[in-house]
Formats: C-alpha cells, structure tokens, sequence
C-alpha cells in the first residue's frame, strides 16, 4: 500500500476544491496564520520579559488560561488585549500592512 505524504494529501484536496471552497480555506488559513504569529509574539514578548504566563496575567488582570490561549493562537486577539498585553509588559502596540502578494 502506497502512503500518502501531508504535503500530497493538502495538494490533492485543494485541486478537489471548487473555487468557492479555495477562496474559504484562503480565508480560514490566513485568519489561523496571523492568530499563530500573534501568539507567537506574545509568547516571546513575555519570556523576554522573563514572566510566567500566570505572572503576566496578573498584570493584565486575566487568566493564566486566557493568556495561554491567546500565545497558542487559539483565539483571535482584541486590539483592547493586546494593548492590555503591551502595557504590563511596557511595551507599545504597532501594526504594519504590506502588499499581500
């Protein structure tokens, strides 16, 4: 029995999809992707800063639970949170746009 890599299976079902779907999974994929690099900002903002997760939810007033969520980019983060974040790691918000392709 032949085995099918990853990177052949997601070839395969985004040749199956119809234009509609591709333009969804785009969608969907690039949401996931900025929720990841977020997380992953927060997280080495935070180690930087040398704090527990715990630690640094008691300076942005939630919990340790929200804060591990938000660095697994499990949910999509508020500007409202992350301005929280920055002020009890005395940091600033900044955001940059760039040509998508």
């Amino acid at each position: 029995m032949a085995r099918t890599t990853i990177d052949e299976l997601k070839k395969n079902r985004l040749a199956a999809m119809t234009a509609d779907e591709r333009a969804a999974f785009d969608e969907t994929y690039e949401t996931t992707r900025l929720a990841l690099d977020v997380g992953e900002k927060v997280r080495d903002a935070r180690e930087a800063a040398g704090l527990s997760q715990r630690e640094l939810a008691a300076r942005m007033g939630t919990s340790q639970a929200a804060v591990a969520r938000l660095e697994a980019g499990g949910v999509g983060a508020t500007l409202t949170t992350l301005q929280r974040m920055a002020a009890a790691l005395d940091l600033k918000v900044t955001v940059e746009l760039s040509a998508a392709s």
